[in-house]
């Protein structure tokens, strides 16, 4: 690219402003050395990589750049066998430690918001912590050789130390001697050329012996080193030196180090460099408020508000402009002031950071093109050194540009033609505009004369457009308008500022009729185009409550079907819930049933069982709905009789019907378990059989079956001779049906009842034993009894 070109669109500021927002000197030089690139691919390659770095910043607010230096030169000084200093050392080991974070940090970020073209970047990076390591074994954070550097050198520092705390010691007792005090200008120890001195006054010279190292400036001051402390400062000195060769050999040691990796952190460094020049035009992306271009090699470029980056954003009036569709060239016409060199410099220095990898303030969906170079002739640039006039100064650039631009080339011209003749320098203004035109490329210039808007009018491909004036203000609104030329307001500025009527209608006299239509059929295109454009506004405004109404409706939409599905999994997970909850219940009273059946020690209240068979019906319906029952079950349930085996269907258990308990409902046996149940529940496998005879060794007792069968005795407000009774026949009872265990229900009242009850246990024939009942079987009130 040209560098006048670049100094001319100003571009050398934005390398400035890009310079800003780098956080190592190596990202500062990158930016200040950067140059647009005129190829296609590689200008996508670097703003992917600016887009990633935009996303980075956004997503963590920051790059950890810390520690990162220029360590260029130090590199090629250990490959020449050099020896580094301890700052050098300690920036390469920082650099080293630095870029390990930084590749770390990018890789992390990669899993989660994927980044890939920084990741490539990074690649290079070194992570050659041995060397870090051995720097930082040796060097501390401030540069200064560790004692534990080396077995000398602590050696040598050890001693060093106690040597200064001797020769300290000395000064200190001579200072503090009262005939040595009168002659000392201060009572301190000072150091002189790395070897400890008293101040001593100047009258006592010839009185005090030893060696003057320094004067103070007035020459009242001598400081002088006692002949006391001459041997130890010898000693410290040889110390000291000691001391420095040592280091040396450390350097040297470490530089070694640096030199077999210098090719390593070498191309490690420029990676650096690279990633934080990728991240300085983020940085100037989030300053600029900048966006993402889209970009194309067709000759194309399509600017949506689009601000000159170096102009104030508060003042500075969006550019909307489009280039290289249906028209390939713009003539701008206008008064001056009105914004058409800010228009040119505008376009072309978005181009030129777009061509360099950086995002352009302007809206999403902006276009820009990659032009093989970007001409401009824009300005006064008279030349007195070489004796050129405006108009050859101008020349001079267009003769330029025609020489080395090409179809794929952006030519911006400003006042085309201008500094001549206005006859002479119309027609060749249309020359220049027509050449440049059929070779093919993108141009857009600026001009006074009106001769230039008929060829745009007229010319395929070209088209007209102008800065739009306020006559009103008498200022420039400095907005684009395409496809409306410009037209002079002379007349009309001349006459709000008061210029008297005879004077203009004189001078509209002496316009050409030609020139009046024009100027008429602009006003009435001009007017059109602000009626168009309220018009469009008013549109757009509409399409715009349009468009959020829709996407209000929308959220609405989706936040009733989110609500209707939120509601629906609840409905469906309680439901869910409610019947695995019922099967639980269910399960756990039948496992409950089950349990007591198998129990050896005898039977249960009725009462239990019938609080179980209720517990057990609550859960039944969220399982099974009694309407579901076969028509052919509730035929068979109405011939049902006692005596007749059925099974009870919301049990899956087989039993006999021992009593008609009534409102529908069927005392059932099951096992040794009793429990009313709905005659709707139940099935007829078999019916009873007639009754029989049992037999008996000792005797024949005829026996039909007992409807009243049951395991229990309640004998609660009996006295005790109707209780004996009933309880002998109860127990020939129990034993004839093979019960093990019954229960004989007394009461707790006076004990009297139990206690004779008891008594009777005793003798019975039938009694094996007897015991007060259990916690949940009726305590002291019931007596269970178990049959032989």
């Amino acid at each position: 690219m040209n560098p006048k070109v670049l100094l001319t669109l100003e571009y050398n500021k934005i390398r400035l402003k890009l310079a800003e927002h780098a956080a190592t000197s190596l990202g500062k030089s990158r930016a200040e050395s950067l140059e647009p690139s005129s190829d296609f691919e590689e200008v996508k390659r670097l703003l992917k990589a600016t887009d990633e770095a935009v996303k980075v910043d956004r997503l963590k607010g920051g790059v950890p750049f810390g520690g990162i230096r220029d360590v260029r030169s130090a590199l090629q000084r250990s490959r020449i066998g050099s020896t580094l200093g301890a700052s050098e050392l300690l920036d390469i080991a920082n650099t080293i430690g630095g870029g390990r974070k930084l590749k770390k940090f990018l890789h992390t970020v990669h899993e989660s918001e994927p980044v890939a073209s920084l990741t490539e970047a990074a690649e290079p990076v070194s992570e050659n912590k041995t060397v870090e390591d051995k720097i930082k074994s040796c060097v501390d954070d401030q540069a200064d050789i560790l004692d534990s550097a080396s077995p000398a050198l602590s050696r040598v520092r050890h001693e060093l130390r106690t040597s200064e705390s001797r020769a300290r010691e000395k000064l200190e007792q001579m200072i503090r001697t009262p005939s040595i005090q009168k002659m000392l200008q201060d009572s301190l120890i000072t150091i002189r050329g790395d070897r400890y001195v008293i101040p001593v006054k100047q009258e006592y010279r010839s009185h005090f012996g030893g060696m003057i190292h320094d004067q103070s400036a007035s020459g009242a001051t001598l400081f002088i080193e006692p002949e006391a402390v001459v041997t130890l400062n010898n000693k410290l000195r040889e110390l000291k030196l000691a001391e420095e060769r040592e280091i040396e050999k450390i350097l040297i040691m470490l530089s070694g180090y640096v030199a077999e990796a210098a090719d390593e952190l070498s191309i490690s460094v420029e990676a650096l460099g690279e990633l934080d020049f990728i991240f300085a035009r983020a940085g100037l992306a989030r300053a600029q408020k900048a966006t993402l271009p889209m970009m194309n090699d067709r000759g194309f470029l399509k600017l949506k508000k689009g601000r000159h980056p170096l102009l104030n954003p508060g003042a500075v009036v969006p550019l909307d402009v489009e280039l290289g569709n249906q028209f390939s060239t713009i003539i701008v016409t206008g008064p001056n002031t009105g914004g058409k060199t800010v228009s040119l410099k505008t376009i072309g220095l978005l181009s030129l950071m777009a061509m360099s990898g950086m995002f352009i303030p302007a809206e999403d969906g902006s276009q820009l093109c990659v032009f093989d170079a970007i001409y401009a002739d824009i300005g006064d640039e008279q030349s007195i050194e070489q004796n050129l006039s405006t108009f050859s100064s101008h020349m001079t650039n267009i003769i330029s540009i025609l020489k080395g631009m090409t179809p794929k080339s952006l030519v911006l011209l400003d006042e085309l033609g201008a500094g001549t003749d206005p006859s002479e320098g119309s027609a060749l203004a249309i020359a220049l505009l027509e050449y440049i035109h059929r070779i093919g490329c993108r141009v857009v210039a600026t001009t006074h004369y009106s001769e230039l808007k008929a060829y745009a009018f007229e010319r395929k491909g070209v088209i007209n457009a102008s800065m739009e004036f306020d006559v009103q203000t008498l200022s420039p609104t400095y907005r684009l308008l395409v496809g409306v030329p410009g037209r002079s307001s002379a007349f009309a500025i001349a006459e709000r500022l008061g210029l008297p009527r005879p004077i203009l209608e004189m001078a509209r006299g002496h316009v050409d009729e030609d020139d009046k239509r024009v100027e008429t059929m602009i006003a009435s295109l001009e007017a059109n185009r602000a009626t168009t454009e309220a018009e469009r506004r008013n549109a757009e405004q509409l399409r715009g409550e349009v468009e959020r109404l829709r996407n209000q409706l929308e959220d609405d939409r989706e936040k009733f079907r989110e609500q209707r599905d939120k509601l629906l999994a609840k409905a469906e997970q309680e439901a869910k819930d409610a019947v695995a909850n019922a099967r639980r219940e269910a399960d756990e009273v039948i496992r409950e049933l089950r349990r007591l059946a198998m129990e050896e020690r005898g039977a249960i209240k009725e009462h239990k069982l019938i609080d179980a068979k209720r517990r057990l019906d609550q859960a039944v319906p969220e399982l099974r709905d009694k309407r579901d029952v076969p028509k052919s079950a509730k035929k068979k349930a109405e011939t049902i009789e006692v005596g007749d085996e059925v099974r009870v269907m919301s049990l899956g258990q087989k039993g006999h019907v021992v009593e008609a308990a009534g409102g529908g409902e069927m005392t059932v046996q099951l096992g040794i378990l009793k429990m009313k149940v709905n005659k709707a529940d139940l099935e007829l496998i078999k019916s009873a059989p007639a009754a029989k005879p049992v037999q008996h060794v000792s005797a024949t007792v005829k026996r039909s079956r007992d409807e009243n069968i049951r395991t229990e005795l309640d004998l609660r407000g009996s006295n005790l001779e109707e209780a004996i009774l009933d309880t002998d026949r109860f127990l020939d009872e129990s034993f004839l049906n093979g019960f093990g265990q019954v229960y004989v229900i007394h009461g707790k009242g006076t004990g009297i009842l139990r206690a004779g009850l008891q008594d009777y246990f005793k003798r019975h024939k039938h009694v094996k034993s007897y015991r007060l009942g259990n916690y949940g079987e009726g305590g002291a009130g019931v007596t269970v009894v178990e049959l032989k």
